[in-house]
This record gives structure tokens, sequence and C-alpha cells, in this order.
């Protein structure tokens, strides 16, 4: 992305979107009182976080024993749910979601893969499916201290399950898993955690594999993924097109300078519980309070913070793109080589 002169000036920035992660699938109930068990509690929270000035949901489900859901029939009755109470918000789907078959004879009829691929069969749909790009590590303990788990079942970060977390996201499986989402009328918003990933996917790009606008988090959460060095930050900034949407999140406290950084720069944000419980040290805060915090911080800029409509227009929901071509001119990549063309390619010159 390249910065102007007047590129910092908030009259030129797009108006802020603020991803809201409220669902937190990582807690269990007891870790906060800020987690939404019942099916109502989860839609009220969504309604929450929107009037607080969040337009892009992240969508995981509990079931009412306060376990995360496997179901996919759950998600479709959340989704339809949502559509109804916020019909405004842009709906996005964890994509690290596995269903497990409902009704006998399932286990025989799905792959494992379709346990995943089923993202793309939820009815209604959502509007964006996450999708990671390389099977990677997701430690996601390793950023976390002491004091950003306290009084949780985290508390031993050393025994943490998520220690040993890994995205499997090899080739065959995402261009697969783009093919079906588009199929369905759903955009892939793609969460990517170091250049190696986004050059990864730029590759696929080229070859046809992904043919629409480029929504992307930089997810800073360590552990396989970059940490919350802002030279990191500004180097995946600087080599992210100038056409695409991309939002920066981070993990525990080092949420709040890293979106605090991106939105003074223009860029969008992320937060909620599933990214941290805690707003300074040892003092807890609500999904709906870290949007209050995001949108006060935005206007305190002079930036505005985006409407439902505005947000849908920005990530360019529903649109698609007709040809290689197409996809990296309307995303800012310069074009791809000619044969027998030397140099550098730029489209002023084509």
């Amino acid at each position: 992305m390249h910065f102007l002169d007047d590129s910092l000036l908030p009259e030129n920035q797009q108006p802020l979107i603020i991803q809201a992660a409220p669902y937190g699938p990582q807690w269990l109930p007891g870790d906060s009182d800020d987690i939404p068990v019942t099916m109502a509690d989860q839609v009220q929270k969504a309604v929450d976080c929107y009037n607080a000035g969040a337009t892009v949901l992240h969508v995981h489900v509990r079931e009412a024993d306060g376990k995360g859901s496997k179901r996919i029939s759950m998600f479709n009755e959340m989704l339809d749910r949502l559509r109804s109470a916020v019909p405004k918000m842009i709906l996005q789907v964890g994509g690290s979601i596995s269903f497990a078959p409902e009704n006998e004879g399932d286990n025989a009829r799905w792959l494992s893969d379709d346990t995943r691929h089923a993202l793309a069969e939820l009815n209604p749909r959502p509007d964006q499916v996450t999708v990671a790009i390389n099977t990677n590590q997701m430690n996601t303990a390793e950023l976390k201290t002491p004091s950003d788990v306290e009084g949780t079942s985290w508390a031993d970060l050393g025994n943490s399950a998520y220690r040993e977390m890994i995205i499997p996201a090899g080739p065959a499986f995402v261009e697969e898993h783009i093919k079906r989402l588009v199929a369905n009328g759903i955009q892939p918003h793609f969460n990517l955690g170091d250049l190696g990933q986004f050059e990864t996917l730029g590759r696929m790009i080229r070859r046809g594999v992904y043919m629409g606008p480029l929504v992307l988090n930089w997810v800073a959460i360590g552990g396989g993924h970059d940490g919350p060095n802002p030279r990191s930050m500004m180097e995946f900034i600087n080599h992210v097109p100038d056409g695409a949407v991309l939002t920066i999140e981070g993990t525990a406290r080092n949420t709040w300078p890293l979106t605090t950084m991106a939105i003074a720069l223009g860029m969008h944000v992320r937060c909620g519980i599933e990214d941290t419980l805690f707003d300074r040290k040892g003092v807890r805060i609500s999904s709906v309070q870290q949007v209050e915090k995001q949108a006060r911080i935005s206007r305190e800029l002079h930036r505005e913070v985006a409407t439902g409509d505005q947000a849908r227009s920005i990530y360019k929901i529903g649109v698609t793109y007709n040809s290689v071509e197409e996809t990296l001119a309307k995303n800012g990549f310069a074009p791809s080589r000619k044969e027998g063309q030397r140099g550098f390619t730029q489209y002023a010159g084509a």
C-alpha cells in the first residue's frame, strides 16, 4: 500500500470497519462473565456489538452446555437468527470449524476434508468464511502472559492444548475450499500471519484460483505467525496492494497498540474477547466495550466509523471478477509478465 502526503488525513481514509469477535471459543463459560451461552444471548451479543459500532461479526456458536458447537444445524440456526437481528452486519464464519456428522451413517459419507468444506454449505449462507493459507503452527498461548489469562482455564500456559494447535491449510484443500465458497456466493476472507502466506496467496491469484476482491487480516498472534512488531506490520502493509482491504488483528493486550496504529494508518481493526479479555493489566473489558473503545479512538482522530452499508461496499460483498487480469488490476497488483516482456510490469506501460 502506498502512502502519499495526504494518506494519513482522515478525510482521505475509508470509514473504519470494526470486526467484532465476541464469542471467544477458546474460553470456557466460567472464564468470563462476557461469554454468551444460550442462542438468545449469542444473538443479543451481536446486536450489542453492532449498536456499539461493529459492522463485521466473526461467528462461532456454543451449545447449551457452553462447549463450542460442531453441528452445522446450530450454525444454520445462528445465521438465520442473525440475519433477522443484525441485517446490516457482515456475517463472517470462522474457518477453523470442522463439523461433526449429526446423523447415523454420516460418518461413512463424510471424508475428513468434507467436515471443513461443509462451511460452504451453510444455510443461510454467511457473507464470508475465513481462510488460512499454508499449513502452519498456531500457538495462541505463546504471546500470552500469566496476567493475560489470570482467573481463567488458561492459567497453566505451559500445558495449554492451544500451544500445539496446527492450521491444516495445504494447497489442495485451500484451492478446493475457495472454489466451493465462491460457487456458493461466499467471499473468502483471508487470515494471514506472515508474508510467506501472502506471497502464496498472490501466486494462487495469478493462477486463477481466486478471482475476487482481496479482503484480509494480518494476524499478529505469534506462535507461527508474526508477532506484534510494528516493523513486521509495516512490511506486511507495504506488500499489500492498494485495492485490498486490510484489517489488523492482535492478541491479548497487544491488541490495543496494534489496532490504534492501524486506525491512524487507515487500516481496519478487529477486537473482542476472542482476542483479549483485558483492557489494561488486571482490568477486564467486554467485547462491546472493546468495540466502543475502537470507535472512540477513531472518532478522536476524526476518522468516521463505517455504517453497515459502507462496510459492505468497502468489502465488495457479492463481487467476483471474470479473469486473472481483472483480479490483478482491481486489487492493485502489477500485471503478470507477458511472453518476451522484460523489465518491471506496470499497467501504465501495458
